[in-house]
């Protein structure tokens, strides 16, 4: 399968500071690959530099199979870029928008009209053609700036943090969107602060920090490379003794009471509820509701980076 993004020991330095520390990436055709990382962490200036709009000390860019330049418009035609700041004409309406990103790829007037046709109905603006960008809510104001980087239909799409401070009916439809085009054959780049998202839609993850790659993989791969496993809740009155016995369980790694509920962490593994349900009965100790959780992104991030995304 042909890389569409392909970087090689990308340095990028700012007087003494070290953005980007021989960072390497590689995106295949028809992916949705996340980006994630705290503030900081490289994630724009890589996305810059790879969008030639950052010079760079060091390494090598290549997206389609084809080394990328700042005069490589004809690579650049098959990109777009969803910006986390909206990036519109308040003067414009919703279609004026549209059509005027739409003409910065695509001269010919009747397939520019097609395409903007199909950007207002992806993006479900249909009843807002003509209204100013002003009058729009925030989701609606996002799907707008969605329609605006896509409206050309590029192969390769950046989205920077395109769901910040949006609805959750928003939320959705943009998710919905993302998948869509990828479904329609783009390859799709996405960073997101909210963890759920990059867990729902993207089929490979990186996580970086300081300018270099930290860990990269399938969700489920990067699961397995940290030690927070199974998160196991249990409605029950337990005593210190059968809380000292479930404490020195082989795959549990902490266990407590939290007011009349039993909380275990526990490392991957297959009999972990039955092994503590097991030490509930022989203290004969009768247990309420029960929930166990895997391990989510956010579990992954904390022990890789050792910081929240947020911070």
């Amino acid at each position: 399968m042909e890389d569409v993004v392909w970087v090689k020991n990308l340095v990028k330095r700012y007087d003494e500071v070290v953005a980007l520390d021989h960072f390497s990436l590689e995106i295949a055709s028809g992916e949705i690959f996340g980006l994630l990382g705290p503030n900081g962490s490289g994630k724009t200036t890589a996305i810059n530099c790879i969008l030639q709009l950052l010079t760079y000390d060091k390494g090598e860019i290549k997206l389609f199979g084809q080394p990328m330049t700042q005069t490589r418009y004809d690579l650049k035609r098959r990109i777009g870029v969803v910006p986390q700041n909206i990036a519109v004409f308040e003067a414009l309406t919703v279609r004026e928008n549209i059509d005027y990103f739409c003409g910065l790829y695509v001269d010919d007037k009747h397939e520019r009209k097609r395409l903007v046709g199909e950007a207002i109905e992806f993006v479900g603006l249909e009843d807002y053609v003509r209204v100013r960008p002003k009058k729009l809510s925030g989701g609606l104001l996002r799907r707008l700036n969605i329609a605006c980087g896509i409206a050309h239909q590029p192969d390769l799409i950046f989205f920077d943090e395109p769901t910040v401070a949006v609805d959750p009916q928003s939320r959705a439809s943009i998710l919905e969107g993302i998948q869509n085009m990828n479904a329609r054959g783009a390859t799709v780049v996405y960073t997101s602060h909210y963890m759920e998202e990059v867990e729902q839609i993207c089929t490979r993850i990186m996580i970086m920090d300081k300018g270099h790659t930290l860990a990269c993989g399938t969700n489920e791969e990067l699961k397995a490379l940290v030690h927070a496993g199974e998160k196991i809740t249990i409605e029950a009155k337990v005593t210190p003794a059968a809380l000292m016995r479930i404490q020195a369980l082989p795959h549990v790694l902490s266990a407590g009471l939290v007011d009349d509920r039993l909380e275990v962490t526990c490392e991957n593994a297959e009999h972990n509820v039955a092994d503590v349900l097991a030490e509930l009965t022989r203290a004969k100790i009768r247990p309420g509701r029960i929930w166990a959780e895997p391990p989510t992104l956010q579990d992954v991030f904390l022990e890789i980076t050792g910081r929240e995304l947020r911070d």
